[in-house]
């Protein structure tokens, strides 16, 4: 098989139909692992041969740097991936952050992707030392370091994702990608170096590489949740412990979320009641993801705005025309600035 033809083929329709036709439960997990690829492009070529014979779905970034993924495998398919993926040397041990929802519905197809890097943050890795990381803190040296008030958690996500669910007191910048979330945060505690820094994301695998640069930026306590947060609300129910994380835990594929506790601490971008219902806006034109409540979706048709929903009504041949000279709230906003206007009460959606 050409390396032209190791990617989907099929269409979204098809796809769907695949998924809904098994019968096997599937279970979603993440993984990465930093260590020097070769031939990312080789590897990427291979993984997809072998893992397309497993029926693993998802998103994967290999660079030269590592490898850093999210997928779904049919559940009796588990441990023949788990095999594969140890049997190559440098992912021999890595740890699988199985979901706390492992067998929601999460991803259509298989994509595996060569990038520069497998978390874009801007950083010339040859000006420090990546392997000289933060200590790692499991569940309860978490919990016990956040009970200190002098403790500073820091959440190292785009905003977006800290809108749904945070660590109680944790600073959440309100800035949409990792590359500009590095130099933001080191600003913000440019005079708290000797404190006691606890940072955070969605599996560790950002936590990581940030940690390891404000150790050279001379951060001396800088901690990281080790696993992110997908291990600690694991080690939390396994340990009966209080999770001092509230609300859900955005992710990167179909699902959008998955629920850590009860809490909701977001609120509907229209109405402004609580909610922690994140969807991309029903017209694809705009597909701007926001918090919406399900009186609002109904009300909207799951759309942003008035205008976006009077425009998924229009016949599919005016919708063509339109969309060339019609502006939508996914084109003029960046979703930091739209949201935190809408939460200050400064902007709505019409």
């Amino acid at each position: 098989m050409s390396p032209r033809k190791l990617r989907n083929q099929l269409s979204p329709e098809a796809l769907r139909a695949r998924l809904e036709a098994e019968t096997d439960p599937r279970i979603t997990f993440s993984f990465y692992r930093y260590a020097h690829i070769e031939d990312p492009e080789l590897f990427r070529n291979e993984c997809y041969l072998r893992w397309t014979e497993l029926s693993v779905f998802g998103r994967v970034y290999i660079a030269k740097e590592g490898i850093n993924g999210q997928v779904s495998v049919p559940a009796p398919n588990f441990e023949a991936f788990r095999d594969a993926l140890y049997s190559v040397d440098f992912m021999d041990g890595m740890r699988l952050n199985i979901a706390i929802e492992s067998e929601a519905e999460s991803f259509l197809k298989l994509k595996i992707k060569v990038r520069d890097k497998i978390v874009a943050d801007g950083l010339n890795d040859e000006t420090f030392d990546v392997t000289k990381r933060g200590r790692h803190l499991n569940a309860k040296e978490v919990n016990e370091l956040l009970e200190d008030d002098d403790t500073i958690v820091v959440d190292m996500r785009n905003h977006y994702e800290s809108e749904v669910g945070y660590f109680e007191g944790a600073i959440r910048p309100e800035i949409d990608n990792f590359r500009d979330l590095l130099p933001a945060v080191e600003e913000m505690l440019a005079d708290k170096k000797d404190a006691n820094i606890v940072m955070y994301c969605t599996g560790g695998i950002r936590c990581e590489k940030a940690s390891a640069y404000y150790l050279h930026r001379g951060f001396p306590n800088v901690m990281m949740v080790d696993g992110g947060i997908i291990d600690y609300a694991r080690q939390c129910q396994a340990l009966g412990i209080e999770s001092k994380y509230l609300g859900k835990n955005f992710v990167f594929d179909e699902r959008l979320g998955e629920r850590i506790t009860e809490h909701v601490v977001a609120h509907c971008h229209q109405c402004g009641k609580p909610s922690d219902r994140q969807l991309d806006c029903a017209n694809e034109a705009c597909h701007i993801l926001f918090v919406q409540c399900e009186a609002c979706a109904e009300a909207f048709n799951d759309c942003c705005s008035t205008q976006c929903k009077e425009f998924i009504e229009l016949p599919e041949e005016e919708q063509r025309k339109l969309k060339i000279t019609t502006q939508f709230n996914g084109q003029r906003f960046g979703k930091a600035l739209r949201a935190s206007l809408v939460r200050e009460g400064t902007a709505r959606l019409e």
